[in-house]
């Protein structure tokens, strides 16, 4: 099942274990256990102190092969039902590795959070091994399990459960569920989800016993982790100033990149690598990186005070805002209730849960086309939905969607509302712009593929701004405001690319330094 070479690495990466780690499955009969059982043994055989145990309980549901993680003898509160292979073959490693105590874990305040969400808390995350978003999610509630003394998560591949997923209402993965309740989903961080939890659960301990939450004073504040935000810090720190990144997750959005062929002097890379030598770079410098944080608020006021979601706080003599942008969302009517059950941002990860049925995709530019392209392969009728009288993508994808015979094309389209009967998606209200008539149409899913909306809400009513929401700076990467920067897809700067984001990044480090000498 793993090759010699992938054995080999993992040997190198679980060299430092230390604890004994036991991979317990519960000999439930079914089809899949064989498969598992050769998956387990084989990570097994990579280290004297990882095992392969069988329970002493015995389970009735044959739903899917079933194992858990246990440390020293005792469960961990990781669970997994269905064979973590695929994308999620990454959870079951890191799994192994933070049962021991290795890898990286959140900072102190976070752990405190997470400590304090009130138990005891049972988490379900339903999953496909084809979904790149899911293993965020499953890692970081794996985590949380360990840290947390009432906590358990259990990864389940829905393919086993189709009949439940039903019963819940869900129609996307990640979807994390608590009970008989679905919680949250859709792609998510570790600030996310404890955000989540602690609304919906509640907090067990006062979060600010014992916990200092003023951070202190930096000469610069870096907001966000990307290209922009990487290379404004490492400009920063190169000065001799006290530099500060504070970012929701390192990488931004070039972790879920593929294939970058166009970073000069790099033939080709991955999102994922790139972001580990942006890091491995911000390391080298003494550079503070507070990960998996959010900006609530800037108070200008009071000597450039960062507020922080959870209550910390910090004051920066200069704020470099390179935050980014996100999937742009159509802001109607059903989108947001019907979120992860029949509306979808990501064809990869949700399409094969549309196999034979009707859906839409609302966006005529490439992303679009290429997501009505692929679901077209998938589902029984796509229709693509475009705002304008003609579709923005290029000649060659537009081409290749009218040749599909499940394919259509709706032009001068304005999408009104999403409409459900409560538990999914029915169907699609839009206004056909040349007759100003009122249509409808039945869907079994709506895919949104609108592009990116900067990621600038927290300043918004600080800095001047687009109508779209990017920060208006000058070439030197200065906002409206004295003493505040932006760099990167924030921003007004043409052209979204990694290559002119970190330059842009640089540039509004200078710019700030500049400033600072001349004050």
């Amino acid at each position: 099942m793993l090759d010699s070479a992938l054995l080999d690495q993992l040997k190198t990466v679980f060299a430092p274990l230390e604890s004994n780690i036991g991979l317990v499955y519960y000999d439930n009969g079914h089809s899949d256990q064989a498969e598992l059982l050769e998956l387990l043994s084989e990570v097994a055989s990579t280290h004297s102190q990882i095992s392969v145990q069988k329970s002493d309980l015995t389970i009735k549901s044959h739903a899917s092969p079933e194992f858990y993680i246990s440390k020293n003898g005792k469960p961990t509160g990781i669970y997994f039902k269905g064979i973590p292979s695929g994308h999620e073959f990454s959870s079951l490693i890191l799994a192994i590795l933070h049962t021991d105590g290795k890898g990286k874990f959140p900072d102190a305040n976070l752990i405190h959070r997470i400590k304090s969400i009130q138990g005891p808390v049972h988490i379900r995350t339903f999953v496909s091994l084809t979904c790149e978003n899911c293993p965020d999610v499953v890692q970081a509630l794996n985590q949380m399990a360990l840290l947390h003394e009432n906590f358990t998560h259990e990864m389940v591949d829905g393919a086993y459960f189709q009949k439940e997923i039903s019963e819940l209402g869900i129609q996307g993965v990640p979807s994390v569920v608590t009970e008989n309740s679905l919680l949250h989903s859709g792609r998510a961080q570790l600030i996310d989800l404890i955000n989540i939890l602690e609304e919906n659960l509640g907090k067990a301990i006062e979060q600010e016993s014992g916990i200092d939450k003023n951070l202190g004073e930096f000469d610069v504040a870096v907001i966000g982790g990307g290209p922009a935000g990487a290379s404004a810090a490492i400009y920063s720190a190169r000065k001799g100033l006290k530099t500060i990144i504070i970012a929701e997750k390192m990488g931004g959005q070039v972790q879920e990149t593929k294939g970058i062929e166009n970073l000069i002097s790099v033939i080709y890379t991955e999102g994922p690598q790139l972001v580990a030598q942006l890091a491995k770079h911000i390391a080298s410098y003494p550079i503070k990186l507070l990960e998996h944080r959010r900006v609530k608020h800037v108070d200008i006021k009071n000597g450039n005070e960062i507020v922080l979601e959870g209550g910390e706080h910090l004051k920066a003599k200069s704020i470099i805002i390179a935050t980014g942008a996100k999937w742009r969302e159509l802001g109607i009517p059903g989108e947001k209730e019907y979120l992860g059950r029949g509306v979808a941002f990501c064809p990869h990860c949700d399409g094969p849960f549309y196999k034979g049925k009707k859906v839409a995709v609302i966006g005529g530019g490439n992303s679009g086309v290429e997501a009505a392209i692929d679901l077209a392969g998938i589902v029984s009728e796509v229709v693509l939905f475009e705002y304008m009288d003609e579709l923005k993508a290029d000649h060659v994808l537009v081409e290749k969607l009218k040749s599909l015979p499940n394919a259509k094309i709706i032009t001068s389209a304005k999408t009104q509302s999403v409409l459900g009967d409560g538990q999914k998606v029915t169907g699609l209200e839009y206004l056909d712009r040349k007759t100003e008539k009122l249509m409808q149409t039945e869907l079994d899913g709506v895919f949104v593929q609108i592009g990116l909306l900067p990621n600038s809400n927290f300043i918004k009513d600080i800095v001047e701004t687009t109508k779209f929401g990017e920060i208006i700076v000058d070439n030197k990467g200065r906002s409206s405001v004295k003493g505040i920067y932006a760099a990167g897809d924030v921003t007004t700067t043409p052209y979204k690319q990694i290559i002119i984001s970190m330059g842009e990044g640089a540039k509004a480090a200078l710019a700030a330094f500049e400033d600072r000498m001349l004050s």
